[in-house]
C-alpha cells in the first residue's frame, strides 16, 4: 500500500481547509495513512511533519508496521504526548496585519472523538492552538479504492462467498440460527480470515422479516425464508454479502416475493456507473419494487461503501448527492420485510468502474430451496 503517498496527499490538502495540522485517532484511518493495526496509536500531520505516538505495548508492532511517519514510544500515553509535541512545534500560521500571528487550527476528528477526550486535548494545549472539526478528508479518500485495495476486496469476497455452500449445509429444519453462524465462522477461519466483517445474520421463518435479525437460539422451521448475511475480514479489508433461500416448497406468493427483490436487486446493480448520484440508486431500487407494490416494506438504504470498515462512504440511500467514483466499492442490498411474516434480502458487492461496474460477489442469485 502507498502509505507514504496517501500521508502526503494529506499533507497538502491541509491547507485548503485551513487546518494547520490533523490529529488522526480512528483506528482505520490510521492503518489506512500509515499501516498501523494495533488498538492504540494516534497519527498527527502536518505539512512538514508525520508523527506516530503509541505506548510500549506496541513498541516492536509499532516499528514493524508504520511507514512515512517517525514513531514516537509515549510513557504517559499517545494522546498527551501528541499534545505535548503539538505544543513543542511551531506550526505554520498566518499572521493578522499589527497583531502578530494567529493561532493555529488543529484539525480533530469529531465523529471519532468523545466529548471527554476533547476536552482532556484542549486542556492540555496552549492558547496558541486551537481545536476544530475537520471534514471527513480520509474517508473521502478511503472511498475510492486503488488497485492493491481493490485486490484485497476480491479476495475478501471470494472468501466470504465460499461460506454460503457451508450454509447451505447446515440449514435444516429444526437446526437452530445460532448452529448455521457457528459452521460458517468456523468454516471462515478454517480459510484463513481474520475475523467476521460483522455479527452473522442468520434469520429464519418470521425472524427474517427482521432486516438486522442476528442469529438466535431459534430453530429453523420447517418452512419458510431463511436470510443469510455474513462476511468476512481478510487482510484488513470487509466482505458483504446476502442471500435469501427458502425452507420447504415455496409458493407462488413467495416466489413473487423473491422474484421482486431479485428483480430490483439487479435493477439498482445495472444502474451502477460513474458519474451516477448515490440517491438515484436508491431510486432505481424502489421504483422497481413499485410496481409490485411491495416499496413500502422496503426499509433501509439500499447499500454503503466497503473497506477497512463494514460501512464507509458511499452511503445508497434517497436523496444521497455524493457521485459514485471509479475505483468505489458499494453494496447493493435491497430487501423487503412483511412483519410477522417473512423477509427477503439479496446484496451483492459492486465495483464502480470506468464505464460501468462489475459485480464482485461471485454467488447465483437464484432462489434456493431446501
Amino acid at each position: 500500500m502507498d502509505h507514504r503517498g496517501r500521508q502526503q496527499r494529506l499533507q497538502r490538502s491541509l491547507s485548503n481547509h485551513h487546518l494547520d495540522a490533523l490529529l488522526v485517532v480512528h483506528p482505520p484511518n490510521i492503518r489506512y495513512l500509515c499501516g498501523f493495526t494495533g488498538s492504540a496509536g494516534i497519527l498527527v500531520i502536518t505539512g512538514k511533519n508525520r508523527v506516530f505516538f503509541t505506548d510500549g505495548r506496541y513498541t516492536g508492532q509499532a516499528r514493524a508496521e508504520v511507514k512515512g511517519a517517525k514513531i514516537v514510544i509515549a510513557r504517559n500515553g499517545p494522546l498527551a504526548a501528541a499534545a505535548a509535541w503539538l505544543s513543542a512545534n511551531r506550526l505554520s500560521t498566518k499572521p493578522k496585519s499589527g497583531r502578530g500571528a494567529s493561532p493555529a487550527r488543529i484539525g480533530i476528528e469529531g465523529d471519532h472523538m468523545t466529548v471527554a477526550t476533547r476536552s482532556r486535548l484542549a486542556a492540555a494545549l496552549p492558547s496558541s492552538l486551537r481545536l476544530r472539526e475537520a471534514p471527513a478528508l480520509i474517508e473521502q479518500a478511503r472511498s475510492i479504492k486503488g488497485e492493491e485495495e481493490i485486490a484485497c476486496l476480491r479476495s475478501a469476497v471470494n472468501l466470504g462467498s465460499s461460506l454460503f455452500d457451508r450454509a447451505l449445509e447446515a440449514i435444516r429444519p429444526g437446526v437452530r440460527e445460532t448452529d448455521v453462524a457457528a459452521e460458517m465462522e468456523y468454516a471462515a477461519r478454517k480459510a484463513g480470515a481474520e475475523a467476521m466483517s460483522f455479527e452473522t445474520i442468520i434469520a429464519s421463518g418470521a425472524r427474517s422479516a427482521l432486516p438486522h435479525g442476528r442469529a438466535s437460539r431459534a430453530a429453523i422451521p420447517a418452512e419458510g425464508f431463511v436470510v443469510c448475511d455474513f462476511g468476512v475480514i481478510l487482510a484488513g479489508y470487509c466482505s458483504d454479502m446476502t442471500r435469501t433461500v427458502y425452507v420447504g416448497r415455496p409458493s407462488v406468493e413467495a416466489r413473487g416475493v423473491y422474484q421482486a427483490v431479485q428483480q430490483a436487486q439487479q435493477a439498482a446493480v445495472d444502474g451502477v456507473k460513474p458519474g451516477i448520484k448515490a440517491g438515484e440508486i436508491d431510486h432505481i431500487a424502489r421504483k422497481s419494487l413499485q410496481s409490485s407494490r411491495l416499496a413500502k416494506h422496503f426499509t433501509h438504504s439500499t447499500g454503503h461503501g466497503v473497506g477497512l470498515e463494514i460501512h464507509e462512504a458511499p452511503r445508497l440511500a434517497a436523496g444521497q448527492p455524493e457521485v459514485l467514483l471509479p475505483g468505489m466499492v458499494i453494496t447493493v442490498e435491497p430487501g423487503v420485510y412483511v412483519p410477522g411474516k417473512w423477509g427477503v434480502r439479496i446484496e451483492d458487492m459492486v465495483l464502480v468502474t470506468e464505464r460501468g461496474c462489475e459485480v464482485l460477489t461471485p454467488t447465483s442469485k437464484e432462489l434456493v430451496a431446501i
